[in-house]
C-alpha cells in the first residue's frame, strides 16, 4: 500500500457524518393569518408556494376585512424547510385557510410530527376549524398569535379560554414576518413533539 492509499473502512468511512433526520411539520390557521409568510421568513430553500390571484368571486367568499391589501390565496400549500441542526431538518407544510380547500389537509398532515396553529386575535372563530383538527387527530400543536402591526387584540390567557384548548397546547405570540421569532414558536412545536415520543 502506498502512502497515499487509504485502508479500506478506515477512520474516515466509519465517522462518515449522516444526513439529517427529516421532520414534517405542518403550520396551520385560517385566512390571511401568516401561513405563507411564515414559512417564507424561515425557509432556508426559496419557499415553493401555490398562490392565486383573490378574484372578484373568491373575495365575496373570503373575509378580507382585516387583510384588505392581500391580493393572493394559498390554493394548494406551501413549502420550505429549515435546518435546525446537523442532526435534524424540519420540512415545512403550510396549509390553505379556507374552508372549501378543507379536503386537502388529510393528505398535508399526514405524516407529520406537529402543527403550529396561527392566530390573528381580530378573528379568532377563523382557527377553531385548525384547533379542532389538531385534537381531533390527536397530533401535538402549539397556538401562536401572530402579533399584526405589533399588537394582539386579547391576551394569551383570553385566546386560550376563547380556543378552549388544554394547559398543555402551548400558546405563544409571535411575528410571522421574522426568522428568530419563527423559529423559537417551531422549536416549541417540536419540543412538544419530542416530549410526546418520549412519553410512550
Amino acid at each position: 500500500m502506498t502512502p497515499t492509499e487509504a485502508p479500506t473502512g478506515g477512520p474516515a468511512a466509519r465517522t462518515a457524518v449522516r444526513p439529517p433526520l427529516p421532520v414534517k411539520m405542518v403550520i396551520a390557521g385560517g385566512f390571511g393569518v401568516g401561513k405563507t409568510t411564515a414559512v417564507g421568513a424561515i425557509s432556508e430553500i426559496e419557499p415553493l408556494t401555490t398562490e392565486a390571484a383573490i378574484t372578484e368571486v373568491a373575495a365575496g367568499v373570503d373575509d378580507l376585512t382585516h387583510t384588505p391589501r392581500k391580493t393572493t390565496t394559498t390554493v394548494a400549500m406551501d413549502f420550505g424547510c429549515l435546518t435546525i441542526d446537523p442532526t435534524l431538518k424540519l420540512y415545512l407544510f403550510g396549509t390553505p385557510g379556507q374552508e372549501r380547500f378543507g379536503f386537502m389537509w388529510d393528505d398535508i398532515v399526514e405524516g407529520a410530527v406537529g402543527g403550529l396553529v396561527i392566530v390573528d386575535t381580530r378573528r379568532l372563530d377563523d382557527c377553531y376549524a385548525a384547533v379542532d383538527y389538531f385534537e381531533h387527530k390527536g397530533i401535538p400543536f402549539a397556538v401562536a398569535v401572530n402579533a399584526f402591526d405589533g399588537k394582539v387584540e386579547h391576551t394569551l390567557d383570553e385566546v386560550r379560554w376563547a380556543l378552549d384548548v388544554t394547559d398543555g397546547v402551548p400558546v405563544l405570540v409571535f411575528d410571522a414576518r421574522e426568522r428568530g421569532s419563527v423559529r423559537d414558536a417551531l422549536l416549541v412545536v417540536l419540543e412538544l413533539a419530542l416530549a410526546r415520543t418520549e412519553a410512550r
